[in-house]
């Protein structure tokens, strides 16, 4: 359990590292957190920074995502023998435990004042390591849905609330608790934009185009 226990606090710690904020303060003398939708996150970067400072931010995120699960490898193959779980049942636990513990440390990062992001990216990177082919899916999701309205925050919260939904109907996944694990991640995800879709429903949220000068001349700008 002491190793478990330490894989957890690992994960946490590196979920806690905010890209945003550092890149933020390093390359541009800002606290994203003080700009745009106050969010320490890609899109927010995106808006406030450009495409320059939001690539490596998302990829950073994604990328630390995918490495705290991959911290299963450093458990003892005999550590869920001894708690009487069968091995691959235990090694799917604590995939799961792990994306839980990466993401809370992005949106409650130690390093950062416990203000940080939404934890989008660093959620689909850890789950693409728990559940490869239903993320894939769900960034489809999200490119088709950004291109017709535009809006990051109902991509990202569509492609959440369609990810329990291909388990279980395109992949066929019956497993309780990834259908249990799919649905809570779904959860946390339109909780932590619950203030971005009040402003979708005011007709306040900030929109993003892939071709920005296509957008501008649609606008008459």
């Amino acid at each position: 359990m002491i190793v478990t226990t330490l894989l957890v606090i690992a994960a946490y710690l590196l979920g806690s590292l905010s890209s945003a904020v550092w890149i933020g303060k390093k390359f541009y003398g800002i606290d994203i957190r003080e700009h745009g939708s106050h969010n320490a996150g890609a899109t927010n970067i995106l808006r406030v920074l450009g495409k320059r400072a939001a690539i490596p931010v998302f990829a950073i995120d994604s990328a630390k995502g995918f490495a705290a699960v991959m911290l299963f490898h450093l458990a003892p193959s005999s550590l869920g023998e001894s708690l009487a779980i069968p091995h691959e049942a235990f090694v799917f636990y604590l995939k799961l435990i792990l994306t839980g513990a990466v993401t809370l440390g992005h949106i409650f990062p130690i390093f950062a004042g416990f203000r940080g992001g939404k934890g989008v990216a660093t959620m689909a990177g850890a789950v693409l390591a728990v559940n490869p082919p239903a993320v894939l899916l769900c960034m489809a999701t999200f490119l088709i849905v950004l291109g017709a309205t535009h809006y990051v925050s109902l991509s990202s919260v569509t492609a959440a609330v369609m990810f329990p939904v291909y388990n279980y109907f395109v992949f066929g996944n019956h497993y309780v608790p990834m259908i249990v694990f799919s649905v809570v991640l779904s959860i946390i995800l339109i909780i932590t934009h619950r203030k971005n879709l009040r402003r979708i429903v005011a007709g306040t949220e900030s929109r993003i185009y892939y071709f920005p000068a296509r957008a501008h001349r649609r606008m008459g700008k």
